[in-house]
């Protein structure tokens, strides 16, 4: 599912610091590679530079003569990369395109294209971090920020680092329904409940998985997240249908199960459309999944400090805030102004029962998931 399915950029604008004045000394240090970008018999041209071993000011110099930067699964309505694009032009000139794409889309592209390659950067669901890397489509940049990044969040090299996450999220329609506010309310429940398509979504897939530790399972037990599943779609409950805005908006869809970011930018939009509509959203408190989206910088990437250069500013104060204001969950532990702060549910609805995943692990389970509900829940729906 593209990014441009979800997400809208809020209007306001994020007061600006000269990110040089942040960041400007936490990565100086010594330059063991030219900034020169020539030809070397075979080998691209981007990954033959130590970007890691570069100070952060000629990397600067470098983004500034590249002059634009071109991202794929990064457009303006998603987690408010609208602003950060435009704060990087505005501080260093730097003009951006998107071409926006799924995240097998993205690694599709950089591997196609290998050394002509014509994007620079990508933003990519975080279990597709670990196969770029694989597949050898990534090239490394830790950022200054590095040791402020939770290990889960990024990989040994710098091949992937997560910018921002979401967490499983309840969401429900106030006019119908008595708000949800865990798994077990749904199952009690008598109302429909639109998980989407198993198969094909990640969020979906990750619901399962919530459900499945909220009733004693787990990534190596989904069984519980199957019955979930099962007993949903015995009593005809199991909506497998996009939980769209437009759905939300029609009053089609009565509880869904989200990532807490579309949940909320949803909740605002059509309460700004309707003020007398009223949904709840809630993170489930039986148990709940948090997951990221990371960056992946093409290893063939035709304006590699750029990309650098944007990675950096994605994880400063601004470029967190900037996700911020576009209800993501900020990786790094950045203050948040008032205005952006009051976007988020309240912190202790983010307790101990929301899990990580191992995303090592966690395809072989999303196929074998698959093929249970191939099996059981597609012959349930008729």
């Amino acid at each position: 599912m593209n990014k441009s399915m979800h997400g809208h950029a809020m209007g306001h604008s994020v007061s600006r610091r000269s990110f040089l004045a942040l960041v400007g000394g936490a990565a100086a240090v010594a330059v063991s590679a030219g900034l020169g970008l020539t030809g070397c018999d075979g080998e691209d041209a981007a990954a033959a530079v130590d970007y890691n071993s570069m100070s952060l000011d000629d990397i600067i110099a470098q983004a500034k003569e590249e002059g634009e930067i071109q991202s794929v699964g990064m457009p303006d309505t998603w987690a408010n990369w609208v602003e950060t694009w435009e704060d990087i032009e505005a501080e260093y000139g730097i003009t951006h395109a998107d071409q926006d794409m799924s995240s097998s889309e993205e690694l599709a592209m950089f591997r196609e294209e290998g050394t002509d390659g014509t994007k620079d950067i990508g933003d990519v669901g975080q279990s597709w971090g670990p196969t770029a890397e694989e597949q050898e489509l990534t090239l490394k940049y830790k950022t200054s920020y590095w040791d402020e990044i939770p290990d889960w969040a990024k990989d040994d090299d710098g091949d992937w680092i997560v910018g921002y996450y979401g967490t499983i999220s309840i969401m429900s329609n106030d006019d119908a329904v008595d708000a949800p506010t865990s798994f077990q309310d749904i199952l009690d429940g008598d109302y429909t409940v639109c998980v989407g398509d198993v198969t094909a979504a990640a969020v979906a897939q990750y619901a399962v998985l919530a459900a499945a530790y909220a009733f004693g399972g787990g990534i190596d037990d989904m069984q519980p997240g199957y019955d979930f599943l099962q007993q949903l779609a015995d009593q005809g409950r199991l909506d497998v249908s996009d939980a769209s805005l437009a759905r939300l908006e029609s009053g089609e869809i009565e509880v869904c199960l989200n990532w807490d970011y579309n949940s909320l930018n949803y909740r605002d939009q059509i309460q700004t459309n309707n003020p007398n509509a009223s949904f709840s959203v809630n993170i489930p408190s039986d148990a709940s999944i948090q997951s990221g989206y990371c960056t992946i910088i093409n290893k063939n990437a035709p304006h590699p400090a750029a990309a650098c250069l944007a990675r950096e500013y994605i994880l400063s104060d601004e470029g967190q805030i900037n996700l911020a204001r576009g209800y993501a969950t900020p990786i790094r532990d950045v203050e948040l102004p008032e205005d952006v702060a009051a976007l988020r549910l309240p912190d202790e609805q983010y307790g101990d029962h929301v899990q990580t995943v191992d995303e090592s692990v966690w395809s072989g389970v999303c196929q074998d998931m698959i093929t249970w509900y191939q099996e059981n829940i597609i012959p349930a729906l008729g």
